[in-house]
């Protein structure tokens, strides 16, 4: 029985990750259906080597396995509806009873958990809808209030929604009886009005459904909305440099509360940078970057951090400070910057490189491993008279990385007749 339960185990994960697979005591525990603790103790009491036991079915080639004949239907839907504590969120699997929605629902339904037993939805008792649906709780029931407002209003809410979407036509009706559905339901411990819970969870579950059989959304609607949103919880947008140009404002009086009284007049743009400067960093330490975060919730920050060496470190702590870019200088070691870009594109902030008093910016940036999302063209504020801005080189540049993404700065010497 063991080392029939442990093939079945490798077999599943085999035809999941196209690769052979060996057996876990955690796998053949949930093949068994008893959980993997007790497993252990029978191992244990019948003194029986797991690795031993299983080494028959230790290394299962894929082309050994049965390979599927029919592709699954597998759709995944989510939907926010409502105010106040009676907000409904449903988020649901819906597809075939034998695919991998199938499985989720008789795990669900066999395996349950302290304050989030998974329930079958009904119009009312005797009655549940087709296709058969699933209720998951999200939120921990911890007394009876809590459960009559899942196994009433909620509950009620799910199985109309799911019976009503067939007489619609949103699910198909051949296929009640060959999908299931897993809806995981949010209800609020301290929502009240059963009216509303009923009214949001059925719209949410209605919508949901819609959402997932038309495969909502499309990729182009998430390039399209993805740095334009702004989630509720959070309550501000974390803005990204998706459309140029921008007007970069720097920030190097170092005096934070005229910093920050400079902040509040800026107008409000989705074209406004703000930078850290380095002589406010340098008074206050990379901390600045979140104290602005009080007046400048949503603003793209860059630190200016001229970094020279220790790229890694230097790319943490403005990170940890919540800097949306960092900057270090171009004069730095290729190995210094290699590790500065790598280390923020690790994290997934903007590197920017400086190229105040390199001579050769192209051969620079042709040696490093990797490019930076933004090279500056910047002449400091020692040389902002008798010389003309370089603006030649934004072409140099464009001309010799053709292949590379990436925006180009200019700070300095900028008139309205350049600022083009």
């Amino acid at each position: 029985m063991l080392t029939e339960a442990a093939r079945k185990e490798v077999e599943a994960r085999s035809l999941l990750s196209g690769k052979p697979a060996k057996p876990t005591v955690s796998g053949t525990a949930k093949v068994l259906g008893v959980h993997r603790d007790t497993l252990y103790s029978w191992l244990k009491e019948f003194n029986v080597d797991f690795e031993k036991a299983t080494e028959g079915v230790s290394a299962v080639e894929v082309s050994e396995v049965r390979q599927p004949t029919t592709r699954y239907t597998y759709l995944i839907g989510e939907a926010l509806v409502g105010e106040g504590n009676e907000v409904a969120h449903i988020d649901l699997l819906i597809g075939d009873k034998d695919g991998p929605v199938g499985e989720a629902f008789a795990n669900g339904l066999t395996h349950l958990s302290m304050g989030h037993t998974p329930l079958l939805a009904v119009i009312r008792p005797n009655l549940p809808p087709k296709p058969h649906t699933l209720l998951v709780p999200k939120v921990t029931i911890k007394n009876l209030e809590d459960a009559n407002k899942v196994f009433g209003p909620a509950q009620a809410a799910v199985a109309k929604a799911i019976a009503d979407a067939v007489e619609e036509g949103i699910i198909p009706r051949d296929k009640v009886d060959d999908w299931v559905v897993v809806c995981s339901v949010f209800v609020h411990p301290k929502a009240s009005d059963y009216r509303k819970i009923y009214h949001y969870n059925y719209s949410a579950t209605k919508l949901a459904l819609k959402r997932a059989l038309a495969k909502y959304p499309s990729l182009e609607k998430v390039f399209y909305d993805k740095d334009r949103a702004k989630h509720p919880m959070l309550g501000y947008r974390v803005p990204r440099l998706w459309r140029p140009p921008y007007l970069q404002i720097s920030l190097d009086i170092p005096d934070f509360e005229r910093t920050k009284k400079i902040i509040t007049q800026i107008p409000r743009s989705d074209r406004i940078i703000l930078e850290a400067g380095t002589p406010l960093i340098k008074r206050y330490g990379a901390k600045v970057i979140s104290d602005l975060r009080e007046v400048a919730k949503d603003i793209f920050i860059i630190a200016d951090l001229k970094t020279l060496d220790v790229g890694k470190v230097e790319v943490d702590i403005a990170y940890e400070e919540t800097a949306d870019g960092v900057i270090a200088a171009g004069l730095a070691s290729t190995e210094t910057l290699d590790a500065f870009i790598y280390e923020a594109k690790r994290l997934g902030i903007y590197a920017a490189i400086d190229m105040l008093n390199v001579e050769d910016p192209v051969k620079k940036l042709k040696a490093l491993r990797d490019f930076p999302d933004i090279v500056i063209i910047h002449r400091g504020i020692d040389e902002e008279t008798g010389k003309t801005v370089g603006l030649e080189l934004i072409q140099e540049l464009r001309q010799a990385f053709r292949d590379k993404k990436f925006l180009i700065a200019v700070a300095g010497g900028i008139i309205p007749e350049t600022a083009k």
